[in-house]
């Protein structure tokens, strides 16, 4: 969501000085990429490019068609393949052993949905949301759609595109961007009797960090979650260290006791809970007033003798801990790399908790047996 928000600042930014603008997306890959389904690059006709489709060789080739399509305001679908020599001696090769398909859109300013527009309703709120995109991959010279349809909970906004599709196109995408929608797993799938394939995108808000404690040791932590685009949210009891100039990059500041903190803090399934006050009674009190959420992510600073007591504790208060319950408390925190400076502490805390976000168990890539990326 990052990239999203970075592309959207630069689009309004080109807008501003009266710039026209394209924006490229991945929506296919055969094979290994460095960048998957869903990355994105806005390019303007000066030449400037926010996002990333590559890790640095495909930026340059999709520069030059996006200024064409920008010219000539029709998209373009542009496949690379990494995989043939041909291709390499042009500099597009990186040993990546793939096929990307990126679809490069023009945006119409004067169109109240279009892409951007879309992608500018995925961030408004912290609502899961399904983007679609269609292209046709046979005919690559015919009318690309592209992105034709952003839904959400009791709401469908659609591109002119998408009103041109036949009944029983915008029937099937429909009912798969509903079921990507309850699922939050992107899908790409050929739309049946048509030459079309959808790219069927499921739109997760950033990961929320509810971090509470105010000490040194949280600063690398808030850093670190900062450059990955996450939200910060930063709690304590103590005034004198929870401000604005202490934390510039928190959204949200909250100071109180536990008791009456809890209460403050937005929770969703998209949230991790760190603690790190270390005050043993501030930390139970948190952990009392979250556990009716069932918060994906709850973090504990400390030896596992610490958690044990504050379960214990929490059972002593009458909460009914079910062992489902304590799998989703990390204590002690973080990913086991030998960190023991604060920043790599950081670095371990957030690694698990991308992990744990992501359904991974983290551990060495060379261990796996299939792709890098599960498909």
């Amino acid at each position: 969501m990052k990239e999203i928000k970075e592309i959207l600042k630069a689009y309004d930014s080109a807008r501003q000085n009266n710039e026209k603008t394209a924006l490229a997306t991945v929506v296919k890959v055969d094979g290994s990429s460095y960048r998957q389904p869903g990355a994105r690059m806005l390019i303007t006709e000066n030449g400037v490019l926010t996002g990333a489709i590559s890790g640095g060789c495909l930026e340059g080739d999709a520069l030059k068609k996006a200024q064409m399509v920008i010219f000539q305001q029709r998209a373009l679908l542009v496949t690379y393949d990494t995989t043939d020599d041909d291709d390499a001696k042009f500099g597009i090769g990186l040993g990546c052993n793939g096929i990307i398909h990126i679809l490069i859109e023009p945006i119409d300013e004067s169109y109240e949905n279009n892409p951007i527009q879309l992608l500018k309703s995925c961030v408004k709120n912290r609502e899961s949301k399904v983007l679609v995109t269609l292209f046709d991959i046979k005919n690559k010279r015919t009318d690309q759609h592209g992105t034709i349809l952003l839904i959400q909970e009791e709401a469908m906004t659609y591109s002119k595109h998408y009103n041109h599709l036949e009944a029983e196109i915008k029937a099937f995408v429909l009912n798969e961007a509903t079921t990507v929608l309850a699922s939050n797993k992107s899908i790409i799938l050929p739309i049946k009797n048509s030459n079309y394939t959808a790219f069927v995108e499921c739109m997760l808000p950033a990961i929320k960090l509810n971090l509470l404690g105010a000490g040194n040791d949280v600063i690398p932590l808030v850093k670190l979650a900062k450059v990955m685009g996450w939200e910060i949210t930063i709690a304590d009891g103590r005034s004198d260290l929870v401000t604005a100039s202490r934390f510039p990059e928190a959204s949200e500041l909250l100071i109180g006791k536990g008791e009456e903190i809890v209460d403050q803090l937005k929770v969703d399934n998209k949230t991790a809970v760190v603690l790190m006050t270390h005050n043993f009674n501030y930390d139970l009190a948190i952990l009392e007033g979250l556990y009716p959420y069932k918060c994906p992510y709850i973090g504990v600073l400390g030896p596992k003798k610490k958690l044990l007591k504050l379960i214990d504790q929490l059972q002593s208060h009458g909460i009914a801990i079910q062992k489902k319950d304590v799998e989703l408390i990390f204590g002690p925190m973080g990913l086991d790399i030998g960190a023991e400076s604060p920043e790599e502490i950081a670095l371990s805390i957030m690694s698990e908790i991308k992990a744990v976000m992501s359904g991974n168990k983290g551990g060495y890539l060379k261990s796996k047996n299939g792709p890098i990326h599960d498909n």
